[in-house]
């Protein structure tokens, strides 16, 4: 499914239905180097707790992405980076916050490029993604994966 547009609303980008179970987790890292293997474990260990691993891989590269696009363009240099996790219904959500009012954008890099190529990623693998303003500064970019009605086993 193509994503959606930074800054516009998708299809799955909705608040959960009335009365739903959702489940949330949220952590704060630190602006360094380790924050996307960090946020990578945080992402894995929450899901398998939730019992919900099916696209595991999927999520932990997404989020991965979404962290290092934080604290490379993203957090001030002393900033901090939010990663939320919203399970709800059929809908996985990661978001990433950051203290940047910028919004990101796919690149366009030449073949031979070493980077680039994040938000090319987490469009190719979430089944959508976007932007969100925050109340006070900085953005939340997030990614958001169908998932089984049933937890896996």
């Amino acid at each position: 499914m193509p994503s959606t547009p930074p800054g516009k609303p998708g299809t799955l980008a909705l608040a959960p239905a009335p009365g739903a179970d959702v489940e949330r987790r949220r952590k704060l890292f630190d602006r360094c180097r380790t924050t996307p293997g960090a946020a990578r474990r945080f992402v894995a260990e929450t899901l398998t707790q939730w019992g919900r691993t099916e696209r595991l891989d999927d999520v932990q590269l997404c989020v991965s992405e979404l962290a290092t696009n934080a604290i490379l363009h993203g957090a001030a240099s002393v900033g901090l980076v939010l990663v939320h996790i919203t399970l709800a219904d059929t809908q996985l959500r990661i978001e990433v916050h950051d203290s940047s009012d910028t919004p990101p954008h796919r690149r366009h890099v030449p073949a031979t490029a070493e980077t680039g190529r994040g938000l090319l990623l987490v469009s190719a693998l979430a089944d959508d993604w976007g932007t969100e303003e925050r109340q006070g500064p900085g953005k939340c970019v997030w990614a958001a994966f169908q998932h089984s009605t049933v937890p896996a086993c």
